[in-house]
């Protein structure tokens, strides 16, 4: 189970939204997270929310579909009150957790209330995390029919001890016959791959690469592996089971994956993100770093509209009984200030190939881009056509290109 929720202020029984919220929201899209919170084991890196079969207190997973159909109802009710500009769904996201230990139909029970409180824009794009040992044909075929556009295998490596390592149960040599079948039906594929991992070398790396690259994916993640507070990774690096990841090295893992992605044909638009075209981009993750609006549905989900924060109640026990009483399901809330808000803005959008407008930066922002290019971290050509791009290198220090940014 992930650690404590965000401190905040109490949420309103009804999840109504202040006033604040609704100010241009006909000009932003929207876009909905459902979290499925079930996994047959907990890898030992893993601090999100989620829960295995003896940690539900008697919660049955047969019953979420109709629980988080309920919140997607309640959402649209809950914006229509709220003023929020009625608006259809640009982009869903079924994540996890595992949302494939869920039979299809019932991700297609979820997917079906999303279109039928909200409509889908046209193109809308629908994903479902899935891990390679818990679809099949059939099941994917299903998820094709309810409207699902997109799947997105967590490969993390192929090479046997680094998932030992991570405590991931898959059988890398499934990884193949999983996008195979996707492909077949006419899903878009992602794969995401973790790098970093204590023991891993960086021949290692190379061959989940390989492997990687040889499914011809749409679209690649690969995220440096990053030790939180309470896992049981963490604990094992405290007590010296295992070594901490070494930063230098994850820096060259990073160097090598993009190397190998571009020369593969595979564009960066994210720091930990490629993708084989503008149209095979994860539209729904370009949404959170853009500022748009998302409702979060299910235990301990984040939502966002309109400048407006909100996180559900964690355990799913809990969440059960929230929909049972038809009450919001929201433990607490924050209304984000406008220096939050630009700080956010920044941060975010330094991750993304397309940039920053540089004049949108404050005065101090603006003087500070001259010594980013001279380090090497921002490119030049970009900038003199007004866009802060980072380099390879400034992607690496992304953090502290914020800092120069914003710091004054």
């Amino acid at each position: 189970m992930a650690g404590a929720l965000p401190l905040g202020d109490p949420a309103p029984a009804d999840g109504l939204l202040p006033v604040s919220a609704a100010a241009g929201s006909g000009d932003r899209p929207f876009g909905m997270y459902l979290h499925v919170p079930f996994c047959r084991v907990r890898c030992g890196y893993c601090d999100f929310n989620t829960y295995t079969s003896d940690e539900l207190r008697g919660v049955k997973r047969t019953d979420y579909a109709g629980q988080a159909a309920d919140e997607v109802r309640l959402s649209a009710h809950v914006l229509r009150e709220s003023g929020v500009a009625p608006r259809p769904v640009s982009t869903v996201f079924f994540g996890g957790g595992t949302p494939t230990l869920l039979p299809a139909a019932d991700l297609a029970m979820m997917l079906a209330a999303v279109r039928d409180e909200h409509g889908f824009a046209p193109g809308a794009e629908v994903t479902t995390e899935a891990n390679p040992d818990s679809v099949d044909r059939d099941y994917l075929a299903t998820l094709k029919e309810a409207g699902f556009t997109r799947v997105s295998f967590g490969m993390q490596s192929a090479v046997p001890h680094v998932l030992a390592t991570l405590e991931r149960t898959h059988d890398p040599e499934r990884v193949p016959l999983v996008v195979a079948w996707a492909r077949e039906v006419g899903l878009q594929v992602s794969v995401d791959l973790i790098y970093g991992t204590p023991g891993e070398t960086l021949a290692d790396w190379e061959r989940s690469i390989d492997q990687a690259l040889a499914t011809r994916p749409d679209h690649i993640s690969a995220y440096s592996l990053i030790v939180e507070p309470g896992t049981k990774l963490a604990r094992q690096i405290r007590s010296g089971q295992v070594a901490e990841p070494d930063e230098d090295l994850q820096a060259d893992m990073y160097d090598l994956a993009d190397e190998r992605f571009q020369d593969a044909g595979y564009g960066w638009y994210e720091v930990s993100n490629w993708s084989t075209g503008h149209d095979t981009r994860s539209r729904h993750n370009l949404s959170y770093w853009t500022g748009a609006d998302w409702w979060g549905i299910g235990p301990g989900a984040h939502s966002h509209v309109g400048g407006v924060r909100w996180w559900n109640v964690k355990h799913p026990a809990a969440y059960a009984g929230r929909m049972a009483e038809g009450a919001s399901p929201a433990a607490g809330r924050e209304t984000l200030d406008s220096d939050v808000q630009e700080m956010e803005r920044i941060m975010l959008g330094v991750r993304i190939a397309d940039g920053l407008d540089i004049r949108s930066l404050a005065p101090e922002g603006r003087v500070a881009v001259a010594g980013l290019i001279a380090d090497g971290f921002v490119d030049a050509a970009a900038a003199l056509r007004g866009h802060l791009v980072l380099t390879r290198p400034g992607r690496l220090m992304a953090d502290a290109v914020v800092r120069r940014l914003t710091d004054y």
